[in-house]
């Protein structure tokens, strides 16, 4: 048995061309668990992910604030800390902070690729 401080991992500043605003993602070692990826990525307020879509399922535990989050076509909802949001195969999707407070989630990446698509605008993000 193994316990990991997952705020403590080292940190890897969000890229801007997947991510608006200020981003952190700490991956998180999940030994003996391919293919499942986890990272704790977190939010400033009002950052988020570009609009993108994985080639597997992905599934968005929130950890700390409010996760704001679309599909294409869909209405901009946000899920609460402890809550948890699945992001089936192939949907086109962005997540992120609220516009006034900071969010954590930890993703876990099932056996996946990301394509990163268009920046999700202001109008989209709905301030």
């Amino acid at each position: 048995m193994k316990v990991i401080d997952a705020t403590s991992l080292p940190a890897n500043a969000g890229n801007p061309n997947y991510f608006t605003g200020d981003v952190t993602l700490r991956p998180i070692p999940a030994e003996g668990a391919d293919p499942v990826k986890l990272i704790r990525v977190e939010f400033g307020p009002a950052a988020r992910t570009h609009w993108h879509t994985h080639s597997g399922v992905q599934i968005l535990f929130v950890a700390e604030g409010r996760c704001r989050y679309q599909h294409a076509g869909g209405p901009v909802e946000e899920a609460a800390a402890g809550e948890t949001i699945y992001i089936p195969t192939g949907e086109k999707h962005w997540h992120g902070a609220t516009p006034d407070a900071p969010m954590v989630h930890i993703a876990m990446n099932i056996d996946l690729e990301t394509e990163w698509l268009e920046p999700v605008t202001e109008e989209q993000y709905g301030r």
